[in-house]
């Protein structure tokens, strides 16, 4: 076991793209972080129109080599990301029908990566926004699809998806039981505080490091994960959090005697479902 002195403070879901780049976790770092999961961006942030599955890799080879730089500043475990949005920006230029399949065939490459290494996990979902039900559907066929990926190549899937409703999250367990993973493999990335009610459904949540979100996660337990999703976009710059904000929120915790549950967030829980071990 690990020493509680290490202090090891993990960011389970973060992005670099245009405005801070590598200087934002040199701020995550100096602010006391040690560890990011750093995910990859939709095909549009990286100036791509897809035309088949297997142009995704451009995609996931660049966010590769920028996880190699990153990784001398912190430690960084990437997660090779096929936005649900893509639905939408794909099946406008090319169809629905042929986006779905895109898609499908991105995850499935993702997962490939993974097999091989190069990845620790893959992310999936349906849309935050309204969608007709016919693209409703390919998108949970979708993300069904990611969980079969993952359940194949041993890996967890973190997913974007509309605002938490215990109805919503128990029909995405479902769908993820049905392909066999297991559910608390699924990490809600952007979660509410909901520690009790996400352990009743299965999945697992990556709470949103908002005001006292974190202090209210930590007074119903310790299942859950610590997320800024820093965007770095210089047209939102410190969205959707800043890269120093997951270190306080932890120190927090920490003074305030949760550090039982401090640790389990950023070091328990993260070797447990990533099925990896962390280092200082």
């Amino acid at each position: 076991m690990k020493e509680r002195g290490d202090r090891i403070v993990t960011d389970n879901h973060m992005h670099l793209y245009n405005n801070l780049k590598l200087k934002a976790l040199k701020q995550f770092r100096n602010a006391g972080g040690t560890h990011v999961f750093l995910v990859s961006l939709l095909s549009t942030h990286y100036d791509m129109v897809p035309t088949s599955g297997e142009d995704f890799r451009k995609i996931f080879d660049f966010h590769l080599s920028l996880v190699r730089k990153a990784n001398e500043i912190v430690k960084v475990h990437p997660v090779l990301a096929v936005h649900p949005a893509e639905i939408t920006i794909l099946g406008e230029r090319i169809g629905y029908e042929k986006a779905c399949e895109i898609m499908k065939e991105a995850l499935a490459i993702a997962g490939e990566y993974v097999a091989e290494g190069k990845a620790v996990a893959i992310k999936s979902g349906r849309p935050h926004y309204k969608v007709s039900k016919k693209v409703w559907e390919m998108s949970n066929e979708i993300m069904g699809h990611a969980f079969s990926v993952a359940k194949d190549c041993d890996c967890a899937v973190q997913i974007h998806t509309e605002s938490y409703t215990s109805d919503g999250m128990k029909e995405i367990a479902e769908i993820a039981r049905k392909s066999g993973i297991k559910v608390e493999r699924v990490v809600k990335h952007f979660a509410p505080p909901a520690v009790k009610e996400f352990e009743e459904i299965g999945l697992f949540p990556s709470v949103i490091a908002f005001d006292n979100n974190i202090l209210k996660a930590a007074e119903e337990g310790d299942r859950f994960f610590v997320e800024t999703d820093y965007i770095d976009d210089k047209s939102r710059p410190g969205a959707i959090l800043g890269p120093k904000t997951v270190p306080r929120r932890i120190r927090e915790l920490y003074e305030l005697g949760y550090e039982d549950v401090a640790y389990k967030v950023c070091v328990e829980n993260v070797e447990k479902i990533y099925k990896i071990e962390l280092d200082i």
